[in-house]
């Protein structure tokens, strides 16, 4: 008994091991392990006030994004795929500036490791995007990935997956939750079978859920899932009014009602 727990001790007690992450950019792929990242000229100390991933305040060593995003422009798009296969769809402009939000990658130093997500989860480590001053760019918590491994250059969205686009006559106001769908949905939910993610289930295939949502009850789900359907499992977050508006949510749901007559067979 005595050896069990010293060998449960010494396991404990080890560090936890050093972390990379990859960039897949136009000027070519490179990895970056954590223990480079902590030695980075740029490194710093951040608070971030009200942190998404845990909900409090928080303290981190970071470097500013835009310091490893070499030859990326304003006009390009980028991916941040997480451990989970999370993919967050991020348009290059507002992690280029050092101006209103500002993004900067947080760096776990496996010397010292982050608190855990929750019981019987890991942290938010290796890397983590946080943000500061995030609402003067209106950054929604889907653009806060953690856990994250690779950040790649890829395509628009409209390129890679034309089956997500509404018709070319749709309303603005379809075209206006269309872009909702990709800032908040996106990094989690296929649609039509298109996306990288493969964390949470298509949103079109087999059926749409204004399909079987009736009245105000996906409204409701998505400003509250596990107030909705509350299990154990569910990971969805809900979305408060400060990040998607009533006019955006209803947007959003006009844009998903609206395929379904775009239904593609996958």
């Amino acid at each position: 008994m005595r050896l069990t727990f010293v060998l449960l001790t010494s396991l404990l007690s080890w560090p936890v091991l050093a972390a990379e992450l990859t960039l897949e950019l136009g000027s070519g792929t490179r990895t970056l392990s954590s223990e480079a990242l902590l030695a980075h000229p740029q490194l710093s100390e951040i608070e971030i006030p009200a942190d998404v991933a845990y909900q409090r305040k928080m303290r981190y060593q970071a470097v500013p994004l835009a310091t490893l995003l070499e030859g990326i422009a304003s006009g390009d798009h980028l991916q941040a795929v997480a451990l989970d296969g999370f993919a967050a769809e991020l348009a290059a402009a507002p992690l280029l500036t050092s101006d209103g939000s500002r993004a900067w990658l947080a760096v776990e130093d496996p010397s010292r490791p982050w608190p855990a997500l929750g019981r019987n989860k890991p942290s938010a480590g290796p890397f983590y995007l946080v943000w500061e001053n995030p609402q003067a760019a209106g950054i929604g918590p889907e653009q806060w990935p953690f856990q994250v491994v690779r950040i790649r250059q890829l395509a628009s969205l409209a390129e890679r997956f034309p089956a997500l686009l509404p018709a070319e006559d749709a309303s603005a106001n379809v075209q206006a939750g269309f872009a909702q769908f990709q800032k908040h949905c996106l990094a989690c939910h296929r649609l039509n079978g298109a996306g990288d993610s493969q964390f949470g289930p298509d949103l079109n295939l087999p059926y749409n859920p204004t399909e079987y949502f009736a009245g105000d009850f996906l409204a409701r789900y998505i400003r509250d899932p596990q107030g909705l359907r509350k299990w154990p499992q569910g990971r969805m977050p809900g979305f408060i009014e400060a990040v998607l508006s009533e006019q955006e949510l209803a947007a959003l749901i006009e844009y998903l009602r609206h395929m379904t007559e775009r239904k593609l067979a996958h």
